[in-house]
């Protein structure tokens, strides 16, 4: 069964900033958003896998997105590439924070530079992004934040406590800042991904047993691929989302 995307007229033209844009849920978001006619500008640390991208659309479309090599970690340089992509682009209307580092880690052996490191990628740039975003989106005359939180957070997995710590901090910090930026016509919502089948997982974590037992959970049985999170963040991003804030968006498959 195949299925055509929709088309969101009001991403005609309008700046979308992404973080890790370069692979994983990151890459079929640039590519989304591309294909929409946005004007995309990505950051990513992957910067083999990012200018491959930037090439296979370059070849595709004939216009390229706008890419930065560019670690999050960094708050300083995180901002003054989000005021850069604005001056160069235009007025960022909408901020995706995907960035994430999912490692896994027995929480006996967690000291506090390992604690403050996942928090420095998980947690923190999400804030500062939207802080140096904001305003951008204020003159534009409003926007829209899609924040990434975590199905972990709501399963309660073990073996990864600091990133579900951080991923529970996202989702307060969209509801807070919904309330902050809603005034402006800014909206801040939060896509919950469920197990998403990224080259990383399947490398690094992902086992057969493991998906066997992901596949028990879904209500759905198939496998989520990063283009299965594409169509909401899309959504949420266009216009015709304009009365949703402050809510929390799953890609799940029927498992949370």
């Amino acid at each position: 069964m195949s299925h055509a995307n929709a088309q969101y007229p009001s991403l005609q033209g309008r700046t979308v900033f992404i973080t890790g844009g370069g692979s994983g849920i990151g890459a079929a978001l640039t590519r989304a958003f591309h294909l929409q006619g946005a004007r995309v500008a990505f950051i990513d640390i992957a910067g083999e896998a990012s200018r491959q991208l930037v090439d296979d659309l370059q070849a595709q479309t004939g216009r390229a997105p706008w890419y930065k090599h560019c670690d999050i970690r960094d708050v300083d340089s995180l901002q003054a590439t989000i005021r850069e992509a604005g001056e160069q682009l235009g007025p960022i209307s909408a901020l995706v924070n995907n960035a994430a580092s999912d490692n896994r880690h027995d929480w006996q052996e967690v000291d506090t530079a390992y604690w403050d490191e996942g928090m420095a990628i998980n947690l923190r740039p999400a804030f500062f992004a939207i802080q140096a975003a904001a305003p951008q989106m204020i003159a534009a005359g409003g926007g829209s934040i899609i924040n990434f939180g975590s199905i972990s957070v709501q399963l309660a997995l073990g073996g990864l406590s600091s990133y579900v710590t951080a991923k529970a901090a996202v989702h307060g910090l969209t509801r807070s800042l919904a309330r902050d930026l809603g005034a402006d016509g800014i909206r801040v919502n939060t896509v919950v991904p469920g197990c998403i089948m990224t080259e990383r997982q399947l490398e690094k974590w992902i086992t057969p047993a493991d998906e066997a037992r992901i596949q028990e959970h879904q209500c759905l049985k198939l496998r989520l691929l990063p283009e299965h999170v594409a169509p909401i963040v899309l959504f949420l991003a266009a216009d015709d989302s304009a009365q949703l804030t402050a809510h929390e968006f799953p890609v799940d498959g029927g498992w949370g």
